[in-house]
């Protein structure tokens, strides 16, 4: 009886390992269906943006989370219109704690990241 409890509890502990690998694993371009400005802008939010922004939490994060972040009519923080030249603006130009990319980042590169931004 000992034995079949050790199996039970081997296997539903090797199921829960095997399900949190899974739900960890990131999805790739292809399976998210992202065109190719999308998924340069994916590249430049890892580079860049994921230092500070989460899409779904701000666990350890400085800046506010992104997923859906063109979804609301105002963005949270900034309670500016949540639209591509806004969001633009703040990403060439910084805004309270966040520096501006307009020096490092081209405008192509910016609407490639503002074009990912909308996948979230």
């Amino acid at each position: 009886m000992k034995h079949a409890h050790l199996g039970l509890l081997t296997a539903c502990l090797l199921a829960g390992t095997l399900l949190a690998c899974h739900a960890q694993r990131r999805l790739s371009d292809a399976e998210l269906g992202l065109t190719p400005e999308q998924s340069e802008g994916r590249k430049i939010y890892d580079a860049y943006c994921d230092r500070c922004h989460e899409p779904y939490s701000t666990s350890d994060k400085q800046g506010p989370p992104l997923k859906g972040i063109f979804r609301k009519p105002y963005m949270a923080v900034s309670g500016l219109p949540a639209n591509d030249e806004r969001a633009g603006e703040i990403i060439r130009l910084g805004r309270s704690k966040m520096p501006g990319f307009g020096q490092t980042l081209s405008d192509r590169q910016i609407s490639d990241l503002l074009a990912y931004l909308h996948t979230l």
